[in-house]
């Protein structure tokens, strides 16, 4: 064949590409199961960070494991409908009505005491936002949170990773007021919610991503009413 040809020159391409193609396809399938063990681990860190647990990366398996003595996924009603609460696809399911939402909760053992730990999500300016939020015994009152991002903006709504903020959520917010369930609010430095309920102050300069943490707390938390109303009376 003429190697100077044009049809030489595209069976040539073809050929480039169909040997690229395979061995990039070879490549991601080899690296596929490593990058899913790896984006785990990162999971059990940040849920163990909301109940105020470090894992290094050697030992973040063996921690989780030690410290999440069960989990489990409920249904609106407060019932356990599954026991896989990690492959709970929070993205999924808050775009669900709540009664037919699968509700993931992991219970820890921290210092001999019991923290339940649920999973946020939801969407900031730039995209989605999430994060972990632990509860104490009493099914009220707030032990420590986590929060992270996609692509928030540096300096203004990327601070919600900041231990700055998070660490308003330590210790002294409820969840239930006189018997009623309210989720914490996260408002303007300086301003307090039209409500009764808690609140955190917000990121100066990142109002969107403020107001986006805010619903995802109202989103994520509400459908879980019931089940903590019963923790609450054990």
């Amino acid at each position: 064949m003429n190697k100077q040809s044009n049809t030489y020159t595209v069976i040539y391409i073809i050929g480039l590409i169909l040997v690229v193609g395979t061995a990039l396809a070879g490549t991601a399938l080899a690296l596929q199961s490593r990058q899913q063990q790896n984006a785990d681990a990162d999971k059990m860190r940040q849920i163990l960070a909301a109940a105020h647990i470090s894992a290094g990366d050697k030992d973040v398996i063996k921690t989780f494991d030690s410290h999440i003595i069960n989990q489990m996924v409920l249904n609106q009603e407060g019932d356990s409908i599954g026991a896989d609460a990690f492959s709970v696809d929070m993205a999924a399911q808050v775009k669900l009505p709540e009664g037919e939402r699968q509700l993931p909760l992991f219970v820890c053992q921290v210092n001999d005491a019991v923290k339940y730990i649920i999973p946020l999500y939801g969407a900031g300016l730039w995209g989605p936002i999430w994060g972990y939020i632990a509860i104490d015994a009493d099914g009220s009152h707030i032990y420590g949170a986590y929060f992270a991002h996609q692509s928030e903006t540096p300096g203004l709504g990327a601070e919600i990773e900041k231990p700055k903020f998070s660490d308003q959520f330590n210790g002294s917010l409820t969840l239930f007021k006189n018997g009623e369930f309210m989720p914490i609010a996260v408002v303007k430095q300086g301003m307090k919610p039209a409500g009764n309920e808690d609140y955190v102050d917000g990121i100066s300069g990142g109002t969107i991503t403020s107001k986006g943490l805010s619903d995802m707390l109202a989103n994520c938390l509400a459908p879980y009413k019931s089940y903590l109303q019963k923790i609450s009376t054990k």
